[in-house]
Order: C-alpha cells, then sequence, then structure tokens
C-alpha cells in the first residue's frame, strides 16, 4: 500500500444482455477530503436500494475515508423501448425549481432539464422491465462494475499521493534545516546569555537597589529557563523523525501527520516565545511558515 490522496475521479463502463434486453451503463466516482467514509450516490430509481451498505461495503474495501459522489447512468440499449415522461409532474416540479431558483438566485443554480427529467416518477423507460432474477443478474453485474471503478480510483489516488509524499518530504528537509540553524543557534546562545546576566546582575547590586541573594538566585533561574529552547529543538527533531516514518509506512496516516502538525507547531510556537535574539525569531517564523505547508498538504492525505 501506499500514500495515498483522497482526491480523485473514475469512469467506468459496463454492459449486461439477456434473451430480449441489454443494458449499457456508466459510474462516475468522485472524491475529495473527509474526516470518514462518506458514500453520497444518485441512481436510477430501480437500484435504490444500493444507495446503502452494498457501495459503502465495496468502497471500505479501498479506501479508508473520504467524501464520495457516485453516479450511476444506466440505459437500455438494443430494444424497442420508449420513453414514458409524466407532463403533469415534469411541469409542477419546472414551476416550484424556477421559483426556488428566482427566489434565491445567489444560492441555487439554474435549473436544467436533465436534473429534472431524473428526478423519481418523471421518466421511466417502457419496455425495460427485468423480472426478478434478472434484476439481481443486474445488481450483482453493477456492482462488479463499481468495485472495478473503486480500484480506479485507488490507482488515481494513490498516483496522487505519490505527488503529495515527494511534496511533503522535501518540506520536513526544509524544516530539518531551519531546525539546525535553531540548534546553531542554541549551541552558542549560553555564552551571550552568560554577558546579558552579568550585566544585569551588575545592575541588580548596585548599592541603591536592595535585592536578596534569594531573589537573585530565582530571577537567574527564570531566565535561564525562559531562554533555553534545547527541548524544543529534541522535541522537533523527533517529530521529523515520526513524520518521515509515517511517511514511508504506506499506511493510511492522515490523521496521526495531522495531529503531528499541531505538535511540530506547538513547538515552534514555544522556541518563538522563549527568542531573545533577531535571528532566532527570525527562524522560527520560517519554521512556522514550512509547518502550516506540510498541514494544508496533509489534509488531503487518506
Amino acid at each position: 500500500m501506499t500514500i495515498s490522496s483522497m482526491t480523485g475521479f473514475a469512469r467506468q463502463n459496463g454492459e449486461k444482455a439477456f434473451e430480449t434486453k441489454s443494458f449499457g451503463w456508466f459510474w462516475e466516482i468522485k472524491s475529495v477530503n473527509g474526516k470518514a467514509l462518506d458514500i453520497k450516490a444518485k441512481l436510477p430509481q430501480a437500484f435504490d436500494g444500493l444507495m446503502g451498505m452494498p457501495l459503502k461495503n465495496i468502497a471500505a474495501r479501498y479506501f479508508a475515508r473520504g467524501s464520495f459522489s457516485v453516479y450511476l447512468d444506466l440505459e437500455a440499449v438494443g430494444s424497442s423501448t420508449e420513453a414514458k415522461i409524466d407532463d403533469a409532474l415534469l411541469q409542477k416540479l419546472t414551476i416550484k425549481a424556477i421559483e426556488l431558483y428566482e427566489s434565491f438566485p445567489d444560492k441555487l443554480q439554474k435549473p436544467s432539464v436533465g436534473e429534472l427529467l431524473s428526478l423519481r416518477g418523471v421518466y421511466e423507460a417502457d419496455g425495460a422491465e427485468l423480472n426478478e432474477a434478472e434484476n439481481q443478474a443486474l445488481a450483482g453485474a453493477l456492482l462488479e462494475s463499481f468495485e472495478e471503478g473503486c480500484r480506479r480510483l485507488q490507482h488515481d489516488r494513490q498516483a496522487e499521493g505519490e505527488k503529495m509524499k515527494a511534496a511533503l518530504l522535501d518540506i520536513l528537509d526544509k524544516i530539518a534545516n531551519i531546525v539546525a540553524k535553531v540548534e546553531g543557534i542554541a549551541e552558542s546562545q549560553p555564552e551571550r546569555l552568560k554577558e546579558k546576566l552579568l550585566a544585569q546582575i551588575a545592575s541588580l547590586l548596585e548599592p541603591s537597589n536592595q535585592i536578596s541573594e534569594e531573589r537573585l538566585a530565582q530571577e537567574v533561574a527564570l531566565y535561564v529557563a525562559k531562554a533555553d529552547i534545547r527541548e524544543e529543538i529534541d522535541r522537533l527533531k523527533a517529530h521529523l523523525v515520526t513524520a518521515q516514518n509515517l511517511l514511508n509506512s504506506g499506511e493510511a496516516v492522515g490523521r496521526r501527520l495531522d495531529f503531528l502538525c499541531q505538535e511540530l507547531n506547538r513547538e515552534a510556537n514555544t522556541t518563538c516565545s522563549k527568542s531573545s535574539e533577531i535571528d532566532l525569531t527570525n527562524l522560527g517564523m520560517s519554521l512556522k511558515t514550512l509547518i502550516e505547508q506540510f498541514r494544508e498538504q496533509v489534509q488531503n492525505i487518506e
């Protein structure tokens, strides 16, 4: 298994022949990012039963999460079918659709003929009726075709995921370079802190300033603790290793990477808040920018 994007598209054609009738169809499956596995299907009235668990169970074999829009176009071919349209119902629905659009032109799209004809009860293909056994056979063929469409979509999402993985690893390398520079500043920081601290101590010990040795020790300890960023650096480096391992694991790691982004950002914020030097502050801001870029990409990882 490889890293997979949650964005993808697949189209799958199929056909099924019976003694007196034959059918042709195509599935369109689109997916975008989502917190769970969510399926919204638009199917012919006779196959509304496929909207529930059968489609979701098949999709769950190939996807951990994502929001899916599924559309099935099914037609009888090579038979003497005639279209039957309920003109009265179509007229009522058309009038209502126009009224709604005129009332909310900024929120609704213009009603289309295709969408109106696809509504339940408006259109029926006469002569394409099947007996129970034929209906079951057609439903089985449709589900097999849907599963093939899921395989195609999985391949499409994985291909996009490989591109995203390369981009994410590149961002991690840039973050690691920034952390190395921060570590370099941290290593040379004690001497500069010592100079500043000695100057402050000298000021506090002037005859005009009355301060106890205990208070002085407290101030020194607080100053050192506020400026020390070694723990933040260690945690940043550990998080980077974890992120690389997750990306190379080949599993569905989107949620874990999203949580890791929060941890990276927390350490970057703490580094910035402890900074007393402009160079360190600038590096901290660059770090936050890269982490945000990483997070934006992770939002679309399965």
